[in-house]
């Protein structure tokens, strides 16, 4: 066997164990049985999906249904969506001015600053989750969105911060030294050299931070307080004694399909943009 077809096999092998679970959740989630299932097969349903729309009536007609409260795991999604509206425009600029004073400002303290700032992403979570609670309970606020928003941000930025630099650091710097030489100010010079070229970068930033926010458990389930997120309250449906609903299998196959979307729609304008560029 050759080193290719090896290499060939692996591959392969490594994709079917990254992929195999999701595609199993996939089909698990139009099984009519709960918990859910691939093996013991009851029926093609999609009720687990309609568990979002369907009425009350149809709700408690249903045996598993019945016990999920919808409009708790409604406001939790909801949550989830304000506290990303605070975090990831907090994080972009967070990780902008660490992007810019990293790599713009040449200091025998660079190295101290680079760790410090990406000192957050390599802490556990429960560790930032807990620091921000004790923090700000000391100051007399109550565990709850804030706290959450505050924690989240201390990990979050550190995305940003990495891609922003990876950008900026490919720019020639010698535009910005040629307008400070013609007179523009040093705001000028960010506000139209150098800003318009991390704009890629940012959008790039902006969906990861989004990502990263809605999918936090860690930090923020020790943060929390009373409060709850999306990421918490399917912690909290997977933890049942009896397993978890199906309609958890639901919502991972609604996330699959827009990533895959999403995926499949980014290639298609890169596409069509080299082809114009031709």
């Amino acid at each position: 066997m050759t080193s290719s077809r090896v290499l060939s096999a692996y591959t392969w092998a490594f994709i079917a164990f990254m992929f195999a679970p999701l595609l199993l959740m996939v089909v698990a989630s139009f099984n009519n049985t709960s918990p859910p299932s691939v093996t013991d097969w009851q029926g093609f349903t999609t009720k687990w999906y309609e568990f979002f729309w369907m009425s009350p009536e149809a709700m408690r007609a249903d045996n598993v249904l019945r016990a999920l409260d919808r409009d708790r795991f409604i406001s939790c999604f909801q949550n989830s969506l304000w506290i990303s509206a605070f975090v990831v425009p907090a994080s972009l600029l967070l990780g902008l001015s660490g992007a810019v004073l990293l790599t713009r400002w040449q200091s025998r303290v660079n190295g101290i600053l680079w760790w410090v700032l990406l000192s957050p992403m390599l802490a556990p979570g429960i560790v930032l989750g807990l620091s921000a609670l004790v923090f700000w309970g000391r100051v007399g606020v109550d565990a709850g969105t804030f706290t959450i928003v505050m924690a989240q941000i201390t990990f979050v930025a550190g995305y940003p911060l990495l891609i922003i630099m990876a950008r900026l650091q490919r720019q020639p710097v010698e535009l910005e030294e040629a307008a400070l030489d013609l007179g523009a100010s040093p705001f000028r010079v960010f506000f139209r050299i150098t800003l318009p070229y991390l704009v890629p970068a940012l959008a790039s930033a902006a969906v990861i931070a989004f990502m990263a926010s809605m999918e936090n458990y860690n930090t923020t389930m020790f943060a929390k307080g009373g409060a709850c997120t999306f990421a918490t309250e399917v912690g909290a449906m997977a933890r049942n004694p009896n397993g978890h609903p199906p309609v958890i299998n639901a919502v991972g196959t609604i996330i699959i399909f827009l990533t895959v979307s999403f995926a499949f729609l980014y290639t298609f304008l890169v596409k069509k943009e080299a082809k114009k560029g031709e």
